[in-house]
């Protein structure tokens, strides 16, 4: 989810689209655990609350809400993004397909 709000404010269900498309379909978040895991998101200081960039949609019914990254969540997905490479490259050294190309 923080990649998914890497680069512009989103409202939930766009957050889901973007998490479903950004992992090819095996990630396909429901709304009841999205809305879980932005709250606590939230309440970790990751994630805020924000107005929308430009014009927004209306959308019938609720208003929508849009997050966006604090820098602390900026710093949080920076620090994971590292963390995959280091054992990205520790799976390729262990089968020895470092430095190859598929």
């Amino acid at each position: 989810m923080l990649l998914a709000l890497a680069s512009a404010p989103l409202h939930g269900y766009a957050i889901k689209e973007a998490v479903a498309e950004e992992s090819a379909g095996t990630l396909t978040p429901r709304a009841g655990s999205l809305y879980r895991v932005i709250a606590r998101l939230r309440s970790s200081g990751l994630v805020r609350e924000t107005e929308p960039r430009g014009k927004s949609a209306p959308h019938p019914g609720h208003a929508r809400r849009y997050y966006s990254l604090t820098a602390a969540g900026r710093a949080a997905l920076s620090a994971e993004a590292r963390r995959l490479k280091r054992a990205a490259a520790v799976a390729e050294k262990r089968l020895g397909t470092a430095g190859s190309r598929p």
